[in-house]
């Protein structure tokens, strides 16, 4: 089939692209600002890709089935062309995995407001350590697997990111309630994305519909200290298996140590020491990411023990672009790009960072870029998070003019508030003046304390971040 990709640059259309490509599909894409990493990796696949949205071209290339990105919405020209002629069909991008490869696969679909994207490559990482080919599709860019997509051995497990977000503009139930899952990974559960659900509820509400998918012989692997998870109820109908810090749970973890030479933790099974691990990834939540993978890998291959599966590859798993990436290290200054924009988020990377890197002065950048975190509907959470930093700067609130007034992040109260708490706060009108005012404050630092500086976005935080990089290294 010629398939056609309605935002093919996104990290998933672009993984699943490549992934139907390999499937033997004719691949086409457009998107507005054809933009890296994506649409270079697309390009050396030998893709064609096509800048901005014309029906005349769509009508004259006529594909077999449009993909219609979750981006995609009314008025878009390309949109009201299929929906005017009926011309050509189009299908959602859940809906196409689901029809092209999920529904004859055995599949652990990786959820949870945080963590999906680390968590699933993990998951698939370790399938392949153990001697197997599973398939998957991962809504990033791993360092470990080295790819994002990949078809892997029909009778081997596929490993997919369970997105609760909304499948297309005509489809709104959650992307991961078209995945099929034998096994479902429950990573955590907050509040998010407030352009889609009107409150934690509607979050959990969504959650559980998923649970209800899951087969009597699959599992649910259920993050065990997470209040919100356990308000789902007993989910009867399935297997389900806690992970967590706690007693209660049936895969525990302990012995959790952070120090500035790296992450130590025990894994134990029912009581039953399972692994001790060293490892590079920081933090507790990096941790809980790897036992809720390793369960479920575990779990995938050998039902009856899953302690089966073997571990020792944690130590080289070098995790996932964007996520807690380092891009410069050096004795004076480092510099960590982190794709963080939930206040949840934010605090856990911050409270690692002061372990790992002790007696530095963080400064953190923060965009307001995500649909959520650009309102006041976290304003709260994110005040208590930012204020583990030394310096706060504030970068400016994507698509403001959206919003209104009254509803738009306040970044003069947060600064406000930081003030308070003895942290310096620094508000910028552009990206451009947070970073002239970003350079001037670590470069007055001078040498007497380390500096880190994190920036933290869902985007490209107006290319501040490779630009700040370039100047440092000289």
């Amino acid at each position: 089939m010629k398939l056609y990709f309605m935002g093919i640059c996104g990290t998933a259309m672009g993984n699943a692209a490549l992934l139907a490509r390999a499937a033997g599909h004719e691949i086409l894409g457009a998107d507005t600002g054809v933009y890296p990493p994506m649409s270079t990796v697309l390009a050396e696949a030998g893709i064609t890709l096509h800048e901005g949205y014309d029906p005349v071209r769509l009508e004259q290339l006529a594909p077999d089935l449009v993909v219609i990105g979750n981006a995609m919405s009314r008025g878009n020209p390309e949109v009201e062309w299929l929906l005017d002629t009926r011309a050509l069909p189009f299908t959602s991008l859940p809906a196409l995995l689901h029809e092209s490869v999920l529904k004859t696969r055995r599949n652990l679909v990786i959820c949870g407001t945080h963590g999906k994207t680390t968590t699933t490559a993990l998951t698939a990482f370790l399938l392949r350590e153990n001697g197997r080919d599973p398939g998957f599709l991962i809504g990033g860019v791993p360092q470990d697997p080295p790819t994002g997509n990949h078809l892997g051995t029909e009778g081997d497990p596929f490993v997919i990111e369970g997105d609760e977000y909304d499948s297309a503009f005509f489809d709104k139930r959650s992307k991961f309630i078209h995945y099929a899952p034998h096994i479902a990974v429950l990573n955590n559960l907050e509040f998010d994305h407030a352009d889609i659900f009107r409150d934690l509820a509607d979050v959990q509400r969504t959650f559980s519909h998923l649970t209800r998918i899951v087969p009597r012989n699959g599992w649910i692997v259920l993050n065990g200290d997470d209040a919100n998870l356990l308000a789902l109820g007993p989910l009867g109908w399935t297997q389900v298996v806690r992970v967590g810090t706690g007693e209660g749970n049936d895969l525990r973890i302990g012995d959790f140590s952070e120090t500035a030479d790296g992450v130590a933790f025990a894994l134990h099974w029912r009581g039953k020491l399972w692994a001790k691990v060293r490892w590079s990834q920081p933090g507790l939540f990096n941790v809980r990411n790897a036992a809720m993978a390793a369960l479920a890998a575990g779990l995938a291959l050998f039902p009856e023990d899953p302690t089966q599966l073997k571990l020792d590859a944690l130590v080289r798993f070098r995790g996932v672009k964007r996520r807690q990436e380092l891009l410069v290290d050096t004795p004076a200054l480092k510099v960590i790009e982190d794709f963080g924009h939930h206040p949840t988020a934010l605090a856990e990377t911050l409270h690692s960072f002061r372990a790992r890197f002790p007696g530095h002065v963080i400064h953190a950048a923060f965009e307001p870029r995500s649909n959520t975190s650009r309102t006041k509907v976290m304003q709260s959470a994110f005040m208590r998070a930012l204020a583990q930093a030394d310096e706060v700067y504030l970068g400016s609130i994507a698509r403001a003019d959206k919003l209104k007034p009254e509803e738009r992040f306040d970044t003069e109260a947060l600064v406000q508030f930081l003030e308070s708490q003895g942290v310096t706060g620094c508000a910028a009108t552009t990206n451009d003046a947070l970073l002239e005012k970003l350079g001037a404050n670590v470069t007055a630092a001078g040498s007497d304390k380390p500096q880190l500086v994190v920036f933290f976005t869902n985007g490209s935080f107006g290319g501040i971040i490779q630009r700040f990089v370039e100047s440092v290294r000289g």
